[in-house]
């Protein structure tokens, strides 16, 4: 994901006096003979809280294995503000889409967490859980309903802690507390750095009203409008999956073990079950580093847990022998089971800015030595504008009713309360004289358009072919026309009249011209699912159950954004930190007394 808080300062190392001594980036140090009743294949957000749950049963040993390193003592990672200079690093997996031929042939940066929380380690710390409609549309794809909104809210409350934002101010009125929990372990806040503009989007949404109205809580189940966002910011820091589920007290659990810099080449049949299904219960690994050294094998005595993420998970199953029989042997890779949906659905929503400039001789540039300033007062007293990406409002909307793509087009969204589109608004972190420009962010939520994941090779150090499928369909060009008219309107209110602004981005306004236009600027949000989707138990299409067991096979689930049959409105680490929370209840209750 491309981050708006636009911070140029290099890429920082500081070491942190932590006790992590349950996390090893060595396999010899772990205890010889170990048995595991459970293996976590990717330490990623979902991973991280798979190992904390099931290791508070004292009888289960669990290992966890991530192929980046640990978020230990990296800096930038805890510092909101930085989260942009985290791509492009070896905490980045660093991969690129293949030509997309809707986007004239485009290579795109797909950002993904190569570190021990995964994505979350490095996301923009957005909390948003999608509308209750999502969940309820789960629940009816799956035929679970656990997996509806009023039944996954629990689990969500389990993972959140409310906390006060970062500069101390009342936030009353900026979100509902009926909707929150004070009791989780992650850290989750209204911004806490104001800027120069925050004033004056408050005032321009009371001015537009309509799909403008102010939100007092998007995390109600219901996002439509404006309002504060949320982010796992606790102390103005981040507050990660690795952070807070493998805090030192929790990483060093005696039945706990988390290597790190090893990765899971595939999962390895061990059995057949009694039904004559192939049991996949033995995991093989390789040092990071040593790609073509001696591999590793440990089976897990109940169950091996893939949390690859929406990229990783396929391609391990792939590898593994589960996914489309044809295309498995076209790659030399004997088919255990045919799972023609692995890697199949992929679905992430794309994003555009536009940049508008300032008319007014008052503004200040976000220079370097500004920025330093900032890290400055964030290493003393963790506040300023460090303490958050930089987008303190978000704006959520639907495509008209009226609209004519409907005469064409079936709504996507999966209820009345679902935005088609997000917007966001960013001033660079500056208060309170503003900078000479401010951006918008259009996300299209709902895009019918979908694409793939494939094996390159047999070989787990090639990357696998993502065709992230942008643009496939007329309607995601049609919702990204919507949001920049919405985004323009909402820059045109009275509001900003005195700041005289001026759109520098080059919009064209044929029409012709402005699908070119989009389809030459968009790049991906990092809202990706869908590649191993839940469907019901005795489906034919779908790659787990609603219980998250892969088809067809025994001793293997998937947990992590693959599972979702559909992405939520909004950004995805919410979504995941429920599924991982309801996983490990569904877990927990197969192995009970066992």
């Amino acid at each position: 994901m491309r981050f708006y808080l636009h911070i140029t300062l290099p890429l920082l190392f500081v070491h942190i006096n932590t006790a992590y001594a349950g996390i090893t980036g060595s396999f010899s140090t772990l205890p010889r003979g170990r048995e595991y009743d459970f293996v976590i294949a990717g330490g990623g957000n979902a991973g991280v809280v798979l190992a904390h749950r099931l290791t508070e049963n004292p009888r289960w040993k669990v290992l966890v294995i991530e192929a980046g390193p640990t978020h230990e003592d990296v800096f930038n990672s805890r510092v909101p503000g930085l989260v942009g200079s985290l791509q492009g690093t070896p905490y980045d997996w660093n991969y690129t889409t293949v030509p997309l031929p809707e986007l004239n042939n485009r290579v795109l940066a797909l950002a993904r967490g190569h570190i021990l929380g995964g994505s979350n380690s490095i996301n923009g710390m957005f909390y948003t859980r999608g509308s209750s409609s999502d969940y309820d549309r789960w629940a009816r794809v799956t035929g679970d309903s656990g997996w509806s909104w009023k039944e996954i809210l629990p689990y969500i409350y389990k993972t959140e802690k409310w906390t006060s934002p970062s500069d101390g101010h009342d936030d009353r009125g900026e979100y509902d507390p009926k909707y929150h929990s004070t009791t989780g372990l992650v850290s989750v806040s209204i911004t806490g750095a104001t800027q120069a503009i925050d004033a004056k989007v408050i005032q321009a949404s009371k001015e537009l009203g309509g799909e403008f109205q102010y939100n007092v809580d998007m995390n109600s189940g219901n996002l439509l409008g404006l309002g504060w966002t949320q982010l796992t910011v606790g102390n103005g820091e981040r507050s990660s999956a690795a952070a807070s589920y493998l805090a030192p007290k929790y990483a060093n659990r005696k039945n706990l073990d988390v290597l790190v810099g090893h990765r899971v080449v595939k999962i390895v049949e061990s059995g057949r079950s009694r039904g004559n299904a192939p049991v996949l219960t033995t995991v093989r690994f390789v040092q990071e580093a040593k790609p073509n050294a001696q591999a590793f094998e440990v089976t897990a005595s109940k169950e091996v847990l893939v949390c690859g993420g929406v990229f990783g998970t396929p391609q391990i199953l792939h590898l593994s022998g589960l996914g489309d029989s044809a295309e498995l042997k076209a790659k030399g890779i004997k088919p255990v089971v045919n799972l023609p949906d692995v890697g199949k659905n992929l679905t992430d929503q794309p994003m555009m800015f536009l940049t508008y400039a300032l008319g007014i001789s008052e503004t200040r540039e976000p220079t370097r030595e500004l920025q330093q300033s900032w890290l400055d007062q964030w290493v003393k007293e963790k506040r300023g504008p460090l303490t958050g990406p930089g987008n303190n409002h978000l704006a959520w909307m639907r495509i008209p009713e009226d609209s004519p793509i409907w005469e064409e087009y079936e709504d996507p969204a999966s209820g009345r309360n679902t935005p088609h589109i997000e917007l966001s608004f960013a001033g660079h972190g500056m208060h309170p004289i503003p900078a000479p420009t401010l951006n918008g962010l259009i996300i299209p939520l709902q895009p019918i358009s979908r694409g793939s994941v494939t094996l390159k090779s047999d070989n787990i150090f090639d990357d696998p072919l993502i065709d992230i499928g942008f643009l496939k369909s007329s309607f995601d060009l049609f919702t990204f026309k919507q949001g920049i008219a919405n985004l323009r309107r909402f820059y045109e209110a009275k509001a900003w009249s005195s700041w005289n602004l001026t759109l520098t981005t080059p919009v064209p306004d044929n029409d012709a011209e402005l699908e070119e236009f989009i389809r030459n600027t968009i790049i991906s949000a990092a809202h990706a699912g869908g590649t191993a989707a839940m469907s019901p138990r005795d489906a034919q299409w779908g790659v787990v159950d609603p219980d998250l067991r892969v088809k067809k096979v025994k001793g293997l689930r998937v947990v992590d954004a693959s599972i979702m049959p559909f992405v939520p409105a909004g950004h995805t680490q919410a979504p995941v930190y429920a599924i991982a929370e309801r996983a490990a209840d569904l877990i927990k209750r197969t192995w009970s007394g066992k």
